[in-house]
């Protein structure tokens, strides 16, 4: 059982802000399981839990929507930033999005947006284990000691990160899967080894693939693309994979 704020919940699924969510439930607009809810303190379980707002479901507020964007260098994975270009900023649609979990400034590559708060609690939980891959580029050559020690994992912020799947494409650059999303991880993580990254692109995330899409550009998910994704986040939490280095 994974919970959240209840304004925090009604942010995710695309009903207001998170501070119009502390107002709705201040009213007393808000119920949980059927309960008016008027304290801010409350926490509800996404799975189990059924948030209605003004007596409607939340989920007939709104049709869910997924989006996959190919975020360019120098957006802000956020839906609001001063003086700062944002990854909304790239949409032409009306409704209310949100980006799930983050791609620095510097990086890009492929970036999920929904309404959908459920899906967006549970691919924003690093405890759901689901892979992210990246492309990265750095500045000097890798050696294969390295690339192992990168799979096999790196003490960083009081932890240590966990096993990855690596794997070499030239002396520079390599590929990753990750199924964590610590602050700027990877960058972190090449820095412990003494190299810096230069170039980083997410190219996929769970079973959606960045592909041709080109920078700038984004589109919605295939029904397929969907269902797997949404069957995927169902299912009970998987088993950290183990570190593993392809050094060919």
């Amino acid at each position: 059982m994974v919970e959240m704020r209840l304004q925090k919940f009604l942010s995710g699924a695309g009903i207001c802000s998170r501070r119009k969510g502390e107002e709705f439930i201040k009213a007393g607009w808000v119920k949980v399981n059927g309960k008016i809810v008027t304290e801010l303190g409350v926490k509800v379980d996404p799975d189990r839990d059924k948030v209605e707002v003004d007596a409607d479901a939340i989920r007939s507020i709104t049709a869910p929507i997924y989006i996959a964007l190919n975020k360019p260098k120098g957006y802000v994975s956020s839906c609001h930033q001063e003086d700062e270009k944002i990854v909304l900023d790239l949409l032409n649609i009306s409704e209310r999005v949100f980006p799930v979990g983050r791609l620095d400034k510097d990086s890009t590559g492929l970036l999920l947006l929904t309404n959908d708060g459920h899906l967006h609690h549970r691919l924003s939980h690093p405890s759901f284990n689901h892979e992210k891959e990246y492309v990265v580029t750095v500045a000097k050559p890798m050696s294969g000691g390295v690339l192992r020690k990168l799979a096999e994992g790196l003490p960083m912020m009081g932890t240590r990160t966990r096993p990855a799947r690596v794997k070499r494409i030239s002396v520079r650059r390599f590929g990753i899967v990750l199924q964590e999303g610590k602050n700027r991880q990877i960058r972190r993580m090449v820095r412990k080894v003494g190299n810096q990254v230069i170039n980083l692109k997410r190219i996929r995330i769970a079973n959606i693939k960045l592909g041709n899409l080109p920078s700038g550009d984004w589109r919605y998910l295939t029904r397929r693309e969907t269902e797997n994704l949404l069957e995927m986040v169902s299912k009970p939490h998987l088993r950290p994979n183990s570190g593993v280095a392809d050094l060919r």
